[in-house]
């Protein structure tokens, strides 16, 4: 026997428990991607979906139940996720930062755009820069820039999409002017916002800057609740109006990106 003989000896269990953990995460994912109240699957329908018998699934499921992260019914046979799947996510969640997770898209979408861009949050009445790439000389979005929401892309983006109160909030406390084209009637900022949801972004047309145009559109966390949104700004000779509406829906994809890194599922805020 050589020398090789022991290495080559350990390649076909290394092979087989490859083989095997591909298909024990492959049941996993079957069941996870079951839709919402259909969430329980047979041992055959199991068996079908990754390519073995009934028996195989059993013992390729049977560390995954060990664990807690697939529960088997007692009564039906029938398997879902169990308690270990929820706190396996929960973990990843918390250790999700929204500026970190952003930063990367916003570096993206400032090369393909050209334009300054940020992400922004909503404190209290205001939207504040809490991320910003790229920003020009000419447009200053920087870090910490805070912005009544009803003149700000990024305070309409959120307004549009959260909870009745924050809109009503806003609107008790009034809607000063910055400049001429500010938004000061509260059933035309109320108009507005429908018109946000509908496209799913938000427009800032000089209303917070006459030097400033900017598109923005809504992140959303796991709970489904807008928690940002990302804009970009440029001068108005620089965004013109038939450029936002080229610019709007790639904003929002940007924003559709962060989301499902913070592990919302695709469409679930609509």
């Amino acid at each position: 026997m050589n020398a090789a003989d022991p290495a080559e000896g350990t390649l076909e269990p290394r092979r087989n428990a490859s083989i095997s953990l591909r298909r024990a995460l492959a049941i996993l994912e079957y069941v996870r991607a079951r839709p919402a109240g259909d969430g329980e699957v047979t041992l055959s329908l199991l068996a079908d979906a990754v390519g073995v018998n009934k028996s195989s699934v059993l013992r390729l499921a049977a560390p995954l139940l060990e664990s807690g992260l697939l529960v088997r019914d007692r009564r039906t046979g029938r398997f879902r996720l169990g308690p270990a799947a929820l706190a396996l996510g929960q973990a990843y969640l918390d250790q999700l930062d929204l500026r970190s997770v952003a930063a990367r898209h916003l570096r993206d979408l400032v090369r393909c755009t050209g334009h300054a861009c940020h992400l922004g949050v909503l404190e209290g009445r205001d939207a504040v820069v809490v991320v910003a790439a790229g920003t020009a000389a000419t447009v200053r979005t920087p870090a910490g820039l805070r912005v009544p929401a009803h003149r700000s892309a990024a305070g309409k983006a959120i307004l549009a999409f959260g909870p009745p109160d924050l809109v009503d909030d806003v609107l008790g406390a009034g809607l000063a002017a910055a400049t001429a084209k500010t938004i000061t009637d509260p059933e035309a900022l109320r108009a507005e916002l429908r018109r946000v949801r509908r496209r799913g972004y938000a427009v800032e047309d000089r209303e917070n800057d006459p030097g400033v145009r900017c598109v923005a559109a809504p992140v959303f966390d796991h709970d489904r609740e807008p928690v940002a949104a990302v804009g970009a700004a440029a001068p108005p000779r620089g965004l013109p109006v038939a450029r936002v509406r080229e610019l709007g829906p790639r904003v929002a994809a940007v924003a559709a990106r962060i989301t499902a890194d913070l592990g919302t599922r695709p469409g679930a805020h609509s």
